[in-house]
């Protein structure tokens, strides 16, 4: 049954990336909404998951706008899975045009340096369409992307972030080590983009997240101190059309992995405190659930 529900699976998509394409944005929008709002009501896992992870954001939250920032949340979720649909047709101009930075110049003189730079940002808003906006605009992004099941799937993702001009390294599985190949384009003074708000293994660095015991990935630290690259928290929000990528301050490494890592739980916190709804975590986050 796993295989048949696989194969289902990556059908759906393959299905989804050639009709969503082809439709108008503003038909595809209301799609996307209605199905939404119809996982909301449905009340799944998912969606109880989201609610939960929201609901330590906003602890101070009525039910009513609990269940209204659940839906805006699950919207915002929807809103990233239509555009990954259409990303690949979109042209350069629309790939830069929808974006507007804050504190751009933090990554630019990093980069421009020459030792590499490295950006940590949790699951908010897009960050394929920020990858591809990097690229557009000079600097070309090297990425970490999780094995999924089937592989075909994993070959459309790998595929899919290609064409929006980003190096995607399998986690697992590869060629090679995956460390030792993102160190090697820092030194060459490349760019380094990893999601890093979740990671619960026993290998994941403790933290402190709005207030909850919590574990993220040692990786953004572990790289910028075995390479001397300097490491960037950015978090992400729609602003109407557009993605609004802001960048917060460089992390100091003197602290240490440990240190660093709870520099960007804290700078993530910050962000997703401000843009709740495009915080899309429907997964465990928290140790103590």
């Amino acid at each position: 049954m796993d295989g048949l529900r696989q194969r289902v699976v990556d059908r759906a998509f393959a299905l989804a990336w050639t009709l969503v394409r082809r439709l108008p944005e503003r038909t595809v929008t209301w799609i996307f909404r209605q199905a939404a709002d119809q996982v909301v009501r449905r009340n799944g896992r998912g969606v109880r998951r989201l609610r939960g992870n929201l609901a330590v954001v906003r602890p101070d939250a009525t039910p009513d706008e609990l269940d209204a920032l659940t839906r805006a949340g699950m919207r915002s979720y929807l809103r990233y899975w239509q555009e990954a649909f259409r990303l690949p047709e979109w042209t350069d101009d629309e790939i830069v045009g929808r974006v507007r930075t804050v504190n751009e110049k933090l990554l630019r003189d990093a980069y421009a340096a020459g030792r590499g730079v490295i950006c940590a940002l949790p699951h908010l808003a897009n960050y394929d369409h920020a990858g591809a906006w990097a690229g557009r605009t000079g600097m070309p992004v090297s990425t970490v992307a999780e094995r999924l099941r089937p592989e075909s799937l994993f070959d459309r993702f790998i595929a899919y972030r290609k064409k929006l001009g980003m190096e995607v390294l399998p986690l697992s599985g590869g060629d090679g080590d995956v460390v030792a190949v993102l160190a090697e384009r820092l030194r060459a003074g490349g760019f380094v983009c990893l999601v890093a708000d979740r990671d619960l293994s026993e290998r994941g660095v403790p933290v402190t997240f709005f207030g909850r015991r919590s574990r993220m990935p040692a990786g953004p630290a572990a790289l910028s101190l075995r390479t001397g690259a300097p490491l960037i928290p950015a978090t992400l929000h729609y602003e109407g059309s557009a993605l609004v990528i802001t960048f917060h301050d460089t992390v100091d490494p003197e602290g240490g992995a440990a240190a660093m890592t709870q520099h960007c739980a804290d700078a993530f916190a910050r962000g997703i405190a401000a843009h709740p709804e495009d915080w899309h975590m429907l997964q465990r986050i928290f140790l103590d659930e």
